[in-house]
């Protein structure tokens, strides 16, 4: 009696995915003829037929339907062992600690953990949101690893001495605006229209620097301040006001927000940065090779 194959297997899985042996070869790049030559060997394993033919392709016989199912659980648990033999290779298997500001954190940060999960499955991520002054201060105590922050000329001048930065985005602020404010489906909005606007601001520790209103602006109108973005952008929602939005939380905005951008020449922008010590870890690179890698992905969407 010939004897299962993996290939055999993944063969039979795909056909029966695909439901004919022609869409099963171009799945998993294969000619037609190696397919029909697993299905005969499998075929031959398993002592009956496991397809019936049929004029608009093959549908799975009883043993082929108890076949594709076992095929599933062995090939998940051999590609699971593959995985785990890879983390065993993989030399970044230590800890590292990373923090963000909470903007940051709506986005780019939960895609570099689950990208870091996969890159290098044995790695001990650790995660915390703080505004950027609070990480520079865990950073130097070595309470993190890895330090996600704004920078720009409208916010304190951080010391970075002895530390080292990647820029991963440059640029970024947007308004978010109620799915029925006049500036909905606007593309850009000059800041001159801004004035007269109820702005929804931030509001954080003595230290901590928050969104307000837009940057250039003289004497914007308050009309909340809060804490929290979900907050914060819960209030939009409902109409009571406007409010400044990082480039880099836009994919996190809840319904009945809409994003457009602003014309202001005076605005010299902000970018995000990674802060390290100097002397990285292997841990420590992997995480900003990631955090880069992110951003990158961001920077492209449209």
């Amino acid at each position: 009696m010939a004897d299962f194959t993996l290939t055999g297997l993944r063969v039979i899985q795909a056909v029966v995915d695909t439901g004919s042996f022609t869409a099963a070869a171009d799945a998993l790049g294969y000619t037609q003829s190696a397919v029909s030559r697993q299905v005969a060997a499998m075929e031959a394993a398993a002592g009956a037929p496991l397809f019936v033919r049929g004029a608009r392709g093959v549908a799975p016989s009883p043993a082929g339907m108890m076949l594709a199912r076992r095929a599933t659980t062995v090939l998940n648990e051999i590609d699971a062992a593959s995985t785990d033999l890879a983390g065993l290779q993989d030399h970044v298997t230590g800890r590292v600690a990373i923090a963000a500001f909470p903007s940051a954190a709506a986005v780019l940060v939960p895609r570099t953990l689950a990208r870091l999960g996969n890159d290098h499955p044995g790695l001990i991520v650790e995660f915390g949101e703080a505004s950027s002054p609070t990480q520079l201060r865990q950073l130097r105590a070595q309470r993190i690893d890895v330090a996600v922050i704004g920078v720009g000329p409208d916010l304190p001048a951080y010391d970075f001495e002895g530390l080292r930065r990647d820029l991963l985005l440059d640029g970024g602020l947007l308004l978010a605006v109620p799915a029925n404010h006049r500036f909905a489906g606007r593309g850009t909005i000059p800041v001159t229209e801004l004035r007269d606007e109820p702005w929804i601001v931030g509001k954080g520790l003595r230290d901590d620097p928050q969104f307000g209103a837009w940057p250039t602006l003289d004497q914007p109108r308050i009309a909340y301040a809060a804490r929290e973005w979900p907050t914060r952008l819960g209030l939009v929602a409902t109409g009571l006001g406007i409010a400044v939005l990082p480039e880099v939380a836009a994919a996190a905005v809840p319904a009945g927000v809409r994003i457009v951008q602003v014309d202001d020449p005076a605005w010299l922008g902000r970018a995000i940065v990674a802060v390290t010590v100097r002397d990285r870890s292997p841990e420590v690179t992997a995480a900003v090779v990631a955090l880069r890698q992110e951003a990158a992905q961001l920077r492209a969407a449209p």
